[in-house]
């Protein structure tokens, strides 16, 4: 089967798959709500309209041959939830009808499950296919012979469950002997050889070549893409604004500035402090007050001030875990004669941290993110360090990458904190609903085994 054919097939996956949703949506909502509710099919057309809306305001169809398996099951989660709040939203305004608790949960599961299994089976298939069957692959070229057009050739040749077949370079610069012709050659070749995508570095063509080459691939049908340059730059996230006609890419800080992102996260971070408030806290707290104060004179609470997002000074709150000391800018090392037996405990179990979900109740703090730092490893590491002061681009965290992965505690050299800027800042970049629980698992599983640096 030829490339052109397998596209021609390809090309109705995503009407399936919009199709199949649709059909649950219905299906699942007359199974559920028949007899629930007065205007039934107001009801399940509300459903279906809703779930569409909501599918294409975050995109939840663009699914795409590179797309992960985790991006996947965070376009499902935000979907999923969001469709689960406008179905409650819709009861408010019913004039009649039963709300049945029961009957939204299980819908709205069973809809989750289902669409879930059948896009991982599709997503799944479709690899499978590729790899089996050498078909639905897309013919592709490069134009460039530098080490990022190098690194993607690779990729293709890697990763085949992507579905590329890469035919060769094209240069007008170079003269590697992997080089199949210059550009006049690659519009020949592109005829002769069905090609699909082309791929060009940026840094290969001038603006004459480029607009060429743009107006030759839009004549005939072709994907052109480019790869840029300056990846240091071009590898975050980049959105693209108009002043009036003029076209500006502008460097987004993180996917975590989001409008829709931001309440996702703030929601989780809201409703996972208040669990922690009402079911731990609230028995913990006289407790751990009454053990503080047997051992030491002082506050049961230590509050200090950190800096958080954007670099703002709020106060972060802890059990106190040592003896009163003026020493408050100096961080706890081994064997440190200022933490108390009790406190050496809660440091261990890490229950002195368990104040901070206050901090995230009333929004200085997330639940998870790049740990606060004192003021004085800001002053020292701050222009030290690369990228030291992207973590003040979002909230710190109760817990964080870094600390998941052994680089909590004491600083004891300058590496220390470069491996744990290096986490922040992957987290910050690679954010996503799927990171944010896998940490919070992990970081239980650290504390029931115990860890090295607790202390």
């Amino acid at each position: 089967m030829t490339s052109a054919q397998s596209s021609r097939y390809s090309k109705y996956i995503r009407p399936i798959s919009i199709l199949f949703d649709l059909l649950v949506i219905a299906v699942l909502g007359i199974y559920f709500f028949e007899g629930l509710v007065l205007k039934f099919n107001t009801y399940i057309s509300y459903l279906l309209i809703s779930w569409s809306v909501i599918a294409f305001l975050i995109k939840f169809y663009e699914v795409y041959r590179f797309t992960t398996p985790v991006e996947i099951i965070a376009k499902i989660l935000k979907q999923c939830s969001l469709f689960f709040l406008l179905i409650i939203a819709y009861y408010p305004f019913m004039q009649e009808g039963i709300f049945s608790k029961k009957s939204v949960l299980f819908y709205v599961i069973f809809c989750t499950f289902l669409i879930t299994f059948f896009k991982f089976l599709l997503f799944y298939y479709l690899k499978k296919y590729r790899i089996i069957t050498g078909s639905n692959y897309r013919n592709v070229v490069i134009i460039g012979y530098t080490e990022e057009s190098i690194r993607l050739k690779e990729l293709f040749e890697e990763r085949n469950d992507y579905g590329y077949r890469f035919l060769g370079y094209f240069s007008d610069k170079s003269k590697s002997p992997e080089i199949l012709g210059n550009l006049e050659d690659l519009k020949t070749f592109v005829f002769n050889n069905k090609v699909d995508e082309i791929y060009s570095s940026l840094d290969e063509m001038t603006n004459e070549q480029t607009i060429s080459m743009v107006e030759f691939a839009d004549s005939n049908k072709i994907n052109i893409k480019f790869i840029p340059g300056a990846k240091e730059i071009f590898s975050k996230n980049l959105k693209i604004n108009y002043l009036e006609m003029f076209p500006v890419l502008t460097m987004q800080k993180t996917i975590l500035h989001e409008p829709l992102i931001k309440i996702t996260k703030r929601t989780f971070d809201i409703l996972f402090s208040i669990l922690v408030i009402v079911f731990l806290l609230s028995w913990m707290v006289p407790i751990l007050a009454i053990l503080i104060k047997l051992e030491s004179k002082g506050p049961v609470f230590f509050k200090q001030g950190r800096p958080g997002l954007e670099e703002n000074e709020f106060y972060c709150y802890k059990f106190r875990s040592m003896k009163l000391n003026e020493d408050t800018e100096s961080e706890a090392s081994k064997n440190d004669p200022r933490v108390t037996k009790m406190g050496k405990l809660m440091r261990k179990t890490s229950m002195d941290e368990l104040p901070q979900f206050i901090n995230v109740l009333f929004g200085d703090m997330s639940v998870v993110g790049p740990r606060p730092h004192l003021w004085s490893q800001n002053k020292s590491y701050g222009n030290k360090i690369k990228k030291y002061m992207v973590r003040h681009y979002v909230k710190p965290g109760i817990t964080g990458l870094a600390q998941v992965k052994g680089f909590r505690g004491e600083i004891e050299s300058d590496e220390d904190m470069i491996n744990r800027i290096k986490f922040d800042v992957f987290y910050i970049d690679n954010w996503s609903l799927i990171l944010d629980l896998k940490i919070i698992v992990l970081t239980v599983i650290n504390i029931i085994k115990g860890e090295k640096k607790a202390y």
